[in-house]
């Protein structure tokens, strides 16, 4: 369900930013491609993690935002963070 790179930091950007334009995660994650960034986007929304909103406008607006099961799942998913940043290992 979050697996992939990109997935934590797009659900934690709109966490941070409710709604953000496709652009707009891409301008804050430089590293991520634009096909890998669409298709982490579809794949989160098939799951039920965040909503696309699609204007319909001639000059294409899409906007996503975290469903209320994305929401309920942030929670979880700092505490798995906070849990790995305090038990890294040293490994090589």
């Amino acid at each position: 369900m979050v697996s992939g790179r990109w997935k934590l930091p797009i659900l934690f950007r709109l966490y941070e930013q409710p709604k953000l334009r496709n652009a707009e995660l891409k301008r804050d994650m430089p590293n991520v491609s634009q096909k890998m960034l669409t298709q982490h986007l579809r794949e989160l929304e098939e799951d039920g993690l965040i909503s696309r909103l699609d204007f319909g406008e001639p000059r294409p607006r899409v906007e996503y935002s975290l469903t209320p099961g994305g929401l309920a799942l942030i929670p979880v998913l700092a505490a798995a963070k906070r849990f790995s940043e305090s038990h890294q290992s040293s490994r090589l």
